[in-house]
């Protein structure tokens, strides 16, 4: 039995069409890839044949992965987010409190997180940090640099 997950409308849409493109147009490439090793002769000594198998069992754990994910998944709506603390699809602005930078990241699932859209999932180290702390409370959290300190300064939508 798989957990649910919650996602933006946007990132669930995102995997849905990921899904649909592996699905299609992945599995008849992979097709297509395993019919032109096989037509290169002898099955048993054919490294291509192999290698093209071995993509396609990659292919199919993919999208059985992407379909339990879309089918455990729910969409949470802005209406149903709590802004008085940090959680699942809150924006919040936070100062470094050691060299007074100052950065706002949106708190999204782990399939959602991308740091150049300043999205960061609530399964890092950031945002696992930062979940539940309200504004003005500090949160330590243990990066792979080491620790570091933020002051949580706004918290919205």
């Amino acid at each position: 039995m798989s957990k649910v997950s919650y996602y933006t409308e946007e990132g669930l849409q995102k995997m849905k069409d990921e899904l649909h493109e592996l699905k299609t147009k992945g599995r008849a490439q992979a097709s297509a890839d395993i019919a032109e090793a096989r037509d290169k002769g002898d099955l048993s000594e054919n490294a291509e044949y192999d290698a093209a198998k071995d993509a396609q069992g990659l292919l199919e754990m993919k999208i059985a992965k992407l379909e339990t994910v879309v089918a455990n998944a729910r969409v949470i709506k802005e209406s149903d987010v709590d802004t008085s603390k940090v959680g699942l699809l809150t924006k919040v602005k936070i100062k470094n409190l050691k060299n007074s930078m100052e950065v706002t990241y949106t708190m999204v699932s782990e399939e959602e997180a991308n740091l150049k859209e300043g999205k960061v999932s609530i399964k890092s180290p950031i945002g696992k940090g930062l979940l539940g702390k309200k504004v003005g409370e500090k949160a330590e959290v243990e990066a792979p640099v080491g620790k570091m300190e933020f002051e949580v300064l706004d918290i919205s939508l």
